[in-house]
């Protein structure tokens, strides 16, 4: 199979996942949070060991060291989706102290950031596969199970603004298909592949520790839980691991 088809196969699979916000229509809402709680773990586990398991150690292979530019660009990953989340936050915040009608800049806020992130998602995808196909598969599976509490949230908020559900379960998806578009961009960019690999390969690595050190951890740290919660949630944070772990063998 070529690695075209692998990238393409991938960011259709992630763009899919955006159809999961419908799962929220049949489940009871209760049910729903406790299973996300351990796909949360689950994902930061895989996000956490797609980074420090396969990108970080791909990018270091390249150059034979670990080098001040890979440093700076995993620092650029984290910085970038510092930013992206900041503004997001920054204007939803400006726009609720200054309007009393804020959904419809809810709407567009959340389909703006969730679009960029699915953008990305596609540049690293093919970045990844051009390096190797593990590594592809790795950043794949990682994105798939961050994708899947992000979707069911991300509907749930254009819910919450407005719109019926079938409408927010459209444009969600439209969102999810640039990940489709930054997949075409990652391919033509493979003429320069050695550039854009070393380039975007320690930025996903940045991007995957932000993502579940900011976004994901904290979400685990949010409620108290009990004992048996705990685990569960150690026990998927591991699994996570693992995951990415056994994919080194592939």
């Amino acid at each position: 199979m070529s690695i075209t088809i692998y990238i393409f196969s991938s960011v259709i699979l992630v763009s899919l996942v955006s159809f999961i916000g419908i799962i929220s229509l049949l489940i009871n809402k209760k049910k729903i949070s406790n299973v996300l709680l351990y796909f949360v773990s689950l994902s930061a586990g895989t996000l956490f060991g797609g980074a420090f398991l396969h990108l970080i150690p791909e990018s270091i292979e390249k150059t034979k060291e670990f080098s001040i530019e890979i440093s700076s660009l995993i620092l650029l990953g984290i910085i970038t989706f510092l930013i992206l989340d900041k503004l997001i936050h920054w204007r939803h915040s400006h726009e609720n102290g200054i309007h009393k009608s804020t959904k419809k800049s809810m709407i567009y806020l959340n389909l703006v950031g969730d679009g960029i992130h699915n953008f990305l998602d596609g540049l690293v995808i093919a970045g990844s596969y051009l390096v190797s196909v593990p590594t592809g598969i790795a950043a794949t599976i990682a994105v798939i199970l961050h994708e899947i509490p992000q979707e069911i949230a991300d509907f749930g908020i254009l819910i919450y603004s407005g719109l019926s559900k079938w409408k927010a379960l459209s444009l969600n998806s439209l969102s999810a298909l640039l990940s489709i578009l930054g997949a075409v961009i990652g391919i033509s960019l493979s003429y320069y592949s050695e550039i854009f690999t070393s380039i975007i390969v320690p930025f996903a690595a940045g991007s995957f520790i932000y993502i579940a050190g900011s976004n994901l951890i904290p979400e685990l740290l949010r409620k108290k839980y009990n004992l048996t919660q705990i685990i569960k949630q150690l026990l998927m944070f591991i699994l996570g691991i693992f995951i990415m772990y056994g994919l080194l063998f592939i």
